[in-house]
């Protein structure tokens, strides 16, 4: 017999159970942000929340769903969203690495760590803002009436240049 059409690994399970510990790996992944489990559970996972982190760096009411209802835990699927997406902004895909480890001591099985690319714990790049612009002359405000004096000096500066 033939295997087309047959998409995916079925790790001797049935459906509803294959899909309950695919959402638990998951979960796992973005409440500790590694984990370390056999290799082909490891190669099922990474495109599951490759899917998910795009959705969740969308951000918007609808993904936000979707991705609440691929995860297990509403708190993970909140910090995905919320801590987790807004750091990976800057890469479109290849958020997830899998590193092989070591052989499992039981029945030998290949075990591999799965852990996001970028390191989560920085914060993330914060955009600097754009000095305001008066008349070709660089004014900063922090109160009003210095701002006005900063202003008339500056205007006085460039006039004087001139």
């Amino acid at each position: 017999m033939h295997r087309h059409g047959y998409k995916g690994r079925k790790f001797g399970r049935e459906r509803d159970q294959r899909e309950a510990l695919i959402k638990g790996l998951a979960d796992s992944l973005v409440k500790y942000e590694s984990i370390e489990t056999t290799l082909h559970k490891a190669k099922e996972i990474v495109p599951y929340m490759e899917r998910l982190i795009t959705k969740a760096k969308k951000g918007d009411l609808h993904n936000r769903r979707q991705v609440i209802s691929s995860l297990q835990t509403l708190e993970s699927a909140h910090k995905l969203v919320d801590e987790i997406a807004p750091k990976l902004k800057g890469r479109t895909s290849g958020h997830l690495r899998i590193t092989r480890t070591a052989n499992r001591r039981g029945d030998n099985a290949q075990i591999a760590r799965v852990s996001f690319v970028d390191d989560l714990s920085a914060a993330p790049v914060a955009v600097k803002a754009a000095p305001v612009v008066a008349n070709d002359t660089t004014v900063v405000a922090t109160k009003a009436k210095p701002a006005v004096k900063t202003v008339k000096k500056a205007v006085k500066k460039t006039t004087e240049k001139k």
